[in-house]
């Protein structure tokens, strides 16, 4: 599984970290890739897969982004989609530097999605 290495030392690689943790704790055989590398983001996008596309990570200047391929379809009985709230079919989480995340809340979505995958 190669891990995106996503050069920051700052809170923004601790937070993706910790996103990855509970992404693998929800779904040990979820695979973890690195996608859509470019000049502007050679470092690329961590994607995590299992039975399809399950979410990606980002991380901009303010924050990272956790996108849901298919959060549209989800249940999200906590809020924790903030972004991309009128896509169609993807919706975000977006964690700026001071924010926290329900973890079970999170790996409910996580668990959520791979179901949806494999059905």
């Amino acid at each position: 599984m190669e891990k995106v290495n996503d050069g920051h030392s700052d809170w923004r690689g601790d937070r993706l970290a910790h996103i990855r943790d509970l992404i693998v704790q929800a779904e040990p055989e979820i695979v973890e890739e690195v996608k859509w590398r470019k000049p502007s983001n050679p470092a690329g996008v961590a994607a995590w897969s299992l039975g399809g596309l399950i979410c990606t990570g980002e991380t901009y200047k303010d924050k990272i982004k956790i996108t849901f391929a298919n959060g549209a379809s989800l249940d999200d009985p906590e809020g924790l989609f903030n972004g991309s709230l009128d896509a169609k079919v993807r919706r975000a989480i977006d964690l700026h530097e001071s924010d926290t995340i329900d973890a079970e809340a999170f790996q409910a979505l996580v668990r959520a999605a791979a179901e949806r995958n494999s059905s």
